[in-house]
C-alpha cells in the first residue's frame, strides 16, 4: 500500500520543557535476510525530515566466513540513496555499469531519477573470512523538478569529506554546509548530513536549518531535561542555539534540510505522483528496467 507522506510536525508537550524537541522516535527492527536493520524513517509519527525520507541503521552485524550481505538487484525511481559505513565494506553495482566498493568514511550517492537498478553485495575476499558490517543507509526524495533526471552514480572517498574539530568534538560534514565547511557531495535541494563523535561530557552547538533530526548511533545525548537514548532519533524544530551534551561516548548523525511537498512510498519506489509508482511497478514486473551490469542473473521480485 502507498503511504502518503507529509511534514506536519508532531508538537512536543509544552509542559515537558523539551524546548527544541518536536518528537522522539524509537526505530523498528526489520529483517533484510541474514541481518537486521533499525528503521527510523518513515514512521507513522513522522514521514520525512527535510528531503530525507528513509533512514536505516545496519548492524553492527557479525558474519562468519562464507556469509555476508547479498542484496539482489532491485529498482528505484525519483530518489537518491546515500550509503555511509562505520565498519566493513559493501560492493555496489548498478545498471549504469558502476562497480564500486564503499569503505568506512566514504559516501556513495546513487541518483535513481527516472529509474535505476542496483545490487549490494560483498567481494569474495571479504566473505572469505569472518567480518563485520555497520553503517547507515538513507534515501533522499528528489525535488519534483528533478524526479525524472537521468540516473547517475557518484562516489566520494573518505579523504574528500571535510573533517573538523569543533571545541574538541570530531565532526564530518557529509552533505551540505555546516561549521564553515561545505561537503563536495552533490545535492539537489538544501540538504544537511553531519556526523559527530563526542566523548562523555562533551557538548556541541547544532547548525540550524528548516527541518532537522539527530540519530544516536552509539551512546546517549542530553538536550536540557530530555535524554535521547542509543538508537533513537529526535526531531528538532528550527530554534537556534540548540546544544547537545553526550552523557556517554557517542556517535551521532544530524540530518535535515528544506521542507518538501508530500511523497508516496511503496516498496523501493518514491514519487510525488501515485501514478508514477504504479508505472514503475508494472515496468519492474514486466522486466523493463535495465539490468545490473555484471549481476544480471538474479533479481528481487515485486512483493
Amino acid at each position: 500500500m502507498s503511504t502518503e507522506t507529509s511534514n506536519n510536525n508532531a508538537n512536543c508537550d509544552t509542559d515537558s520543557g523539551c524546548g527544541a524537541i518536536d518528537l522522539l522516535i524509537q526505530p523498528r527492527d526489520k529483517d533484510l535476510g541474514g541481518f537486521s536493520v533499525r528503521r527510523t524513517l518513515p514512521t507513522q509519527q513522522r514521514k520525512m525530515v527535510g528531503p530525507w525520507i528513509f533512514f536505516d541503521h545496519m548492524g553492527p552485524a557479525e558474519f562468519a566466513a562464507g556469509k555476508g550481505i547479498s542484496v539482489r538487484p532491485h529498482p528505484h525511481i525519483n530518489l537518491a540513496t546515500v550509503t555511509y559505513l562505520f565498519e566493513g565494506e559493501i560492493l555496489h553495482r548498478d545498471s549504469l555499469g558502476s562497480y564500486q566498493t564503499i569503505t568506512p568514511g566514504d559516501i556513495n550517492l546513487m541518483v535513481a531519477g527516472s529509474g535505476i537498478t542496483h545490487s549490494e553485495r560483498e567481494r569474495p575476499e571479504v566473505t572469505a573470512t569472518a567480518h563485520r558490517l555497520h553503517g547507515l543507509q538513507l534515501w533522499l526524495a528528489l525535488p519534483e523538478a528533478d524526479e525524472e533526471i537521468a540516473p547517475a552514480f557518484y562516489h566520494y572517498p573518505a579523504t574528500s569529506i571535510p573533517a573538523l574539530n569543533i571545541n574538541g568534538v570530531a565532526v564530518r560534514v557529509l552533505m551540505g554546509s555546516a561549521y564553515g565547511a561545505t561537503s563536495p557531495v552533490k545535492t539537489y535541494a538544501q540538504t544537511l548530513y553531519v556526523e559527530a563523535e563526542l566523548t562523555a561530557g562533551q557538548s556541541l552547538n547544532l547548525p540550524t536549518c528548516a527541518e532537522r533530526a539527530i540519530y544516536v548511533a552509539k551512546g546517549a545525548l542530553q538536550l536540557k531535561d530530555t535524554t535521547v537514548p542509543e538508537h533513537a532519533m529526535v526531531i528538532l524544530n528550527s530554534v537556534e542555539g540548540v546544544v547537545i551534551t553526550a552523557s556517554a561516548d557517542s556517535r551521532i548523525a544530524l540530518i535535515g534540510g528544506e521542507s518538501m511537498n508530500q511523497r508516496y512510498i511503496e516498496w523501493n519506489f518514491i514519487s510525488s505522483r501515485k501514478e508514477r509508482i504504479e508505472q514503475a511497478k508494472q515496468d519492474w514486473q514486466a522486466g523493463r528496467f535495465a539490468k545490473v551490469v555484471g549481476d544480471e542473473d538474479e533479481f528481487i521480485p515485486y512483493p
